[in-house]
């Protein structure tokens, strides 16, 4: 059983409104009489005139946009729509149908321009009342149609919402378990190491716990974040492998959404480092004015067939993230050229 819809206060609010309208047309004959005459009993008749003229058409439209409108009408019952109508408009003008008989019965005399009269008195109500149903119907349907794209809007700003908190989930996992592995490495190289490592990792994800549930952060976290993150990164690589790091900030507050690059230097060092071969990664992040420029250019060394670890998934989820969050407000560039593997990312985090 459908329960009935709360009464709010934008309720109450829509419907003084309305009465107000109509409180309005109903004034302006008596008001231009009482300016005109200065006479009360003359403005009285001119109200008692129109409220007789317009309350059957008030009814109409009340009722309407209440109840035949929103259970009748947009619910396609629309035979029941044109019934109910029907009733309403001669149940109120009862009064003008009873008065033709009248007229007919007492004065025969006039039985022509009686049916002369009645069909054009019934016509105008008629017209009156069609034309108070389609107003209702029209109001209420352009505020059905404002109330269906805010609730598309506001499940549409939920959806991202949700979906960025999983694509962030993503990242955090992922690069939980590619750090754990460097440090489980560095333990049978160097103890020491391992355990600077360790409290390194820990730093780095107290960050990523506790300082990126926002929307937004300042960009100094991330910057140091991830220089925090290369560093530990550079633990697998050996001398063969040339590692650049460089950061210009100009605005340590601007704000960024929380981990954004670090998929990119993540595949970087995956997919750019070769235990046996020369390998070279070029990081920078440079602010100019409001505008972000984000580059990783690295050796490319795809993984065989065997190895689906980084299979792309860091990519994916790092232009899901700036499609959602940073719609028409960034561009991408990638490319592979002389087996170095380049990334572009422009933002404009501000706009």
């Amino acid at each position: 059983m459908q329960t009935m819809k709360k009464i709010t206060k934008k309720d109450w609010l829509l419907f003084l409104a309305q009465a107000g309208v109509w409180v309005l047309m109903m004034l302006v004959l008596p008001l231009a009489t009482f300016i005109s005459t200065r006479n009360w009993e003359t403005t009285s008749t001119s109200l008692l005139m129109v409220w007789q003229q317009l309350r059957a058409p008030l009814v109409v439209y009340f009722a309407n946009f209440y109840l035949f409108g929103p259970y009748l009408f947009f619910r396609r019952r629309y035979w029941l729509f044109v019934i109910c109508n029907l009733l309403l408009i001669v149940g109120m003008n009862y009064g003008f149908i009873y008065g033709y008989f009248m007229i007919r019965e007492h004065v025969p005399a006039m039985h022509g321009r009686a049916w002369v009269g009645f069909f054009s008195g019934a016509f105008m109500f008629l017209l009156l009342n069609i034309i108070m149903v389609a107003v209702a119907i029209g109001i209420r349907h352009f505020m059905r149609i404002r109330q269906i794209r805010q609730q598309l809007k506001d499940e549409k700003a939920k959806n991202t919402e949700a979906e960025l908190a999983w694509l962030k989930n993503q990242i955090n996992p992922h690069f939980l378990f590619n750090t754990l592995n460097n440090i489980s490495s560095l333990t049978q190289i160097d103890a020491d190491a391992a355990q600077d490592a360790i409290a390194q990792l820990s730093d780095l994800l107290r960050y990523a716990m506790y300082e990126t549930n926002k929307k937004t952060v300042p960009i100094q976290g991330e910057v140091e974040f991830m220089r925090n993150y290369i560093e530990l990164m550079k633990l697998r690589c050996n001398n063969m492998t040339t590692v650049n790091a460089q950061f210009i900030m100009h605005n340590a507050q601007l704000e960024i959404a929380p981990l954004l690059f670090i998929s990119l230097i993540e595949n970087a060092f995956k997919h750019g480092v070769s235990s046996n071969r020369p390998s070279t990664i070029d990081i920078s992040l440079r602010q100019d004015d409001d505008q972000l420029v984000f580059c990783c250019d690295n050796t490319n060394y795809p993984k065989d067939d065997a190895d689906r670890s980084g299979s792309g998934i860091g990519l994916e989820n790092t232009r899901r993230r700036l499609e959602l969050m940073y719609h028409d407000h960034y561009q991408w560039e990638q490319s592979l050229d002389d087996n170095i593997y380049h990334i572009k990312i422009t933002l404009n985090p501000t706009q």
